[in-house]
This record gives C-alpha cells, sequence and structure tokens, in this order.
C-alpha cells in the first residue's frame, strides 16, 4: 500500500486545478485518472462540439488562455490541450489508466483501491466532475429493438446514426445543438422540449456571458440562493459555442424543418405519447429570459460607454400533435439528451442522499478530509465551468490545509 497526505480523483478541469492548489502549499499528494488527462474532453463529446464560454473564460489558477482570438470558443482538441498544457506545467503526479474500485474510511485516513494497487491518505477530494454518467429514462427500454438508441457522450457525427430520421430527447444545451447539427446534414428531426433556458448568443453588443459575468450572477454564492437544491436541478443553458455569434433557440430550429413537440410522456409499441405542454414550457422560458434581460439592461444603464440597445424576438410556440408513430415518419433513431446522474458506487463512506448525490457543503462533506469539485453549483453558480472549478479548488484548499494541520503528527 502507498501512502500520501491526499489523493485527488479524477484528472479533468477540477481536479488539475486541485492538484495545482495542492502543490503550491506543498502537500503531497497524487491525482488517479482512470483514462487519459482530460479523458471525457477527449473520448465522450461530439466532433464539432465547443465550449459555450468564450476563450476569455478560460482559466484556471496558474494558467489563463493566451491565444489571440480572446473571443472565440475552444473546440475538443483545443480544450484537451489547454488541460494537458496545465497539467505539464503545474507538474501534476498524474496515475493515468488507473481506476478507483472503492474509497474506504478508515479511521483518520481513507484507503483508495485502485486497479493498480490502493493508497492510503488523510485526504480525498473527489473531482470526477458532474457529466459523469448519461441519464436515460426507464421508458427508453420500450423502444422497438429496431431503433437505435445513444447519448451525447457517444454520438459523434450525424454520420454515427443510421440512414433515418432522428428524435432529439431533451431541449438543453446538448439537445438543441445536435437537433441543430442533424438537421443542416438533411436529416428529418424531430425534438421533444421539456424544460430549458433560453438565452441569446449576444446581447446589446457583448457575448451573454459578458454579461452574466458583469452582474455578478456566474459568481453569486450558494448563500445567496433561496433553494439551491432547485437550483442545481436547473437544466443546461440553451446555448452554442459560435464564434459568428449565432444564437440556438426553438423557433430557429423550427425554420430549419425541425419538428417540436412536448415533453415525452409514454412509450406503446412503435407510438410515442408527447405532454401537451409546449407552449407553457416555451412560454415559462419566456418569462425568465425577459426578466434576465431586464437585469442586463439595467447593468448597462449603468455603464460609462454606450451599449446600443437590442430587441430579443419572443418565442411562442405549440404543438398540436402529442403522438408519433416511429415508423410512419421514418424515424431510425433516437438521442437521449436527457442530462447526466453522478455514479459513487465505488465510494464506501455514508455521505450519499436518497438521491445518490453527495452531501456537502461548498465542497465540503461530513466525513472529514473528504472534499467535492466540480459539481453544479458547488460554491457558486459556475462552479461546473472550468473558470469556475478553478476558484473552487483555490476556495477549498484552506479547508484542506486546515483538516491536515489538524491531523495527529504521523507518517501519512
Amino acid at each position: 500500500m502507498q501512502r500520501t497526505t491526499a489523493v485527488v480523483i479524477g484528472a479533468g478541469q477540477a481536479g488539475l486545478a486541485m492538484s495545482h492548489c495542492l502543490g503550491r502549499h506543498g502537500v503531497e499528494h497524487v491525482v488517479l485518472e482512470r483514462g487519459r488527462v482530460a479523458e471525457r474532453w477527449r473520448s465522450e463529446r461530439w466532433d464539432s462540439l465547443r465550449l459555450l464560454t468564450p476563450n476569455w473564460m478560460t482559466r484556471l489558477p496558474g494558467l489563463i488562455y493566451a491565444g489571440d482570438e480572446p473571443e472565440g470558443f475552444l473546440g475538443m482538441p483545443e480544450v484537451t490541450g489547454f488541460l494537458e498544457d496545465y497539467a505539464r506545467i503545474s507538474r501534476a503526479p498524474i496515475e493515468t489508466g488507473t481506476t478507483v474500485r472503492s474509497v474506504q474510511q478508515l479511521g483518520d485516513r481513507y484507503r483508495v483501491e485502485t486497479d493498480r494497487g490502493s493508497w492510503l491518505a488523510p485526504v480525498v477530494v473527489i473531482a470526477t466532475g458532474y457529466c459523469d454518467r448519461p441519464f436515460v429514462p426507464a421508458l427508453a427500454r420500450s423502444l422497438p429493438a429496431a431503433i437505435h438508441q445513444t447519448t451525447p457522450t457517444a454520438y459523434r457525427n450525424p454520420t454515427s446514426l443510421p440512414a433515418g430520421g432522428v428524435l432529439v430527447v431533451g431541449a438543453s444545451s446538448s439537445g438543441v445543438q445536435l437537433a441543430d447539427e442533424l438537421a443542416r446534414s438533411g436529416r428529418d428531426v424531430t425534438l421533444a422540449v421539456g424544460r430549458h433556458i433560453r438565452l441569446p448568443r449576444r446581447y446589446r453588443d457583448r457575448d451573454i456571458m459578458w454579461w452574466l459575468d458583469r452582474t455578478g450572477i456566474l459568481t453569486k454564492p450558494v448563500a445567496k440562493v433561496e433553494d439551491i437544491a432547485a437550483a442545481r436541478r436547473e437544466p443546461s443553458l440553451q446555448l452554442v459555442g459560435s464564434p459568428e455569434g449565432e444564437s440556438i433557440d426553438l423557433e430557429g430550429l423550427r425554420a430549419k424543418g425541425v419538428r417540436l413537440l412536448g415533453r415525452l410522456a409514454g412509450i406503446e409499441g412503435r407510438t410515442l405519447r408527447f405532454a401537451g405542454d409546449l407552449e407553457t414550457t416555451t412560454a415559462a422560458a419566456e418569462h425568465r429570459l425577459q426578466r434576465l434581460l431586464a437585469k442586463l439592461d439595467r447593468t448597462a444603464a449603468s455603464l460609462q460607454h454606450y451599449v446600443p440597445m437590442e430587441r430579443v424576438p419572443t418565442i411562442r410556440l405549440w404543438a398540436p400533435a402529442t403522438s408519433l408513430d416511429l415508423r410512419a415518419e421514418g424515424i431510425s433513431s433516437v438521442v437521449w439528451a436527457t442530462g447526466f446522474r453522478r455514479d459513487y458506487g465505488w465510494l464506501d463512506v455514508p455521505v450519499r442522499d436518497a438521491a445518490g448525490e453527495l452531501v456537502h457543503d461548498g465542497g465540503v462533506t461530513p466525513a472529514p478530509g473528504l472534499y467535492a469539485l466540480g459539481l453544479n453549483f458547488m460554491r457558486r453558480r459556475n462552479s461546473s465551468f472550468i473558470a469556475g472549478a478553478g476558484d473552487d479548488a483555490a476556495e477549498l484548499t484552506p479547508h484542506v490545509l486546515a483538516h491536515l494541520a489538524a491531523q495527529p503528527r504521523q507518517a501519512a
């Protein structure tokens, strides 16, 4: 068994940021990664995907984007390269190809079992991320066997799907982007629309992220959120990383020929049933958007330089159809863009709630010395963003140092 002071699980942006902060304070540690550095960015993202945040927001403790396209959006190879550079600059002690099988608490230490041996340490940081396992609803099992089913982590491009029409289930970030790409490729696309957050890519001559950052919305701390559980369940932003400033919304998709239906409610053989809620769902998204834009307008009024006014068209949609015959519509594939869940089956420490999620306060779990990073709205609204994970790691480090300082003096 190997001994160290801290074990960080995961070598994505959160794990690497934690490693950098620990290293800067001289804390001996190891980073365990099941694959390669930034494995999910490498192997679980589609070919055309770009970050939803502009390049000027791509930063971690000790490294910021320094390219010549600050208003651009990194593609997956560039994200991977950025994180590889970060690991090298930080001299992160990474053990790649190492899968964690269990974490157990042994007194004031944790035993971390992997497929390549075990580690003993007083600190463990879980940095496996928010987008861990694609969520596929149970009703998917009712689809005919002939229908090809996939998720955004397995989809690569339109040619990776069999010929025929495609049903995309879910209209948040992944769902609308995939529906758009498939429609552009000439596919007949149907989109099942659930709860979503609509945003324009640009507003009043600025990227929308500039406004969210300027108003403090992105850095809003957990302590100022009335219902943090509800905030953490919010869908991802309906955006696309577009250097041209292109917005992506339901009206635009409909104009490209995408058929819009309500939430998928049931499957009976080859017949799919949809809730007749498209009108109310889009109305709720519009109401939320208009409230946000009013706040941004108030911020714009306080700026010293001129910012032109802008009107974002209101979307009002309805879907008369509440059923769909897969064979009659020629649909051969279903893409489940229905979000993610976290899998902590390897964690043998009682810090999970009834839904299996980690119980924590800003990344500090009830188990002394056990921490989390990279979760949605962990310490602030942008905790799951690259920059947010870095800020959270910097803020979590003092907690780790205080815990270590209180430990009995003995070999780590």
